[in-house]
């Protein structure tokens, strides 16, 4: 692998990390973007990556907040375990899906967010 590519994945890395800590966001609305404009990954490269680090980030994170007695493991299952089925099934679909399609989507849920953020 390139050095300079290393050092995009690193940096890449290092902004997810904050995002996700400061904002509770960090795969998707971070790593995945930054992937796709800064490293030659294709979508499904993207976002496997991104899974793969978000578990390590999120690990870290728990930790953290962990020690502080911030977290109510009650309210993470309740999120979590329905998160997890619904992982697979994402999963599923997005082998299925080709990359033009896939990207496409991804920016429209973004702008969506966004501008339910803003209005909302």
């Amino acid at each position: 692998m390139p050095r300079d590519q290393v050092a995009r994945l690193a940096a890449i890395g290092l902004v997810a990390g904050v995002f996700s800590a400061v904002f509770g966001v960090g795969g998707g609305l971070v790593i995945v973007p930054l992937l796709l404009l800064l490293v030659p990954f294709s979508p499904h490269e993207a976002t496997a990556a991104s899974l793969g680090a978000i578990f390590v980030t999120a690990l870290a994170g728990v930790v953290a907040y962990a020690a502080r007695g911030e977290v109510d493991y009650a309210y993470a299952a309740l999120v979590g375990v329905p998160a997890t089925i619904g992982a697979f099934a994402g999963a599923a679909v997005h082998r299925r899906t080709s990359a033009r399609s896939l990207t496409l989507a991804f920016a429209v849920l973004l702008v969506a967010i966004g501008v339910w953020l803003i209005v909302g």
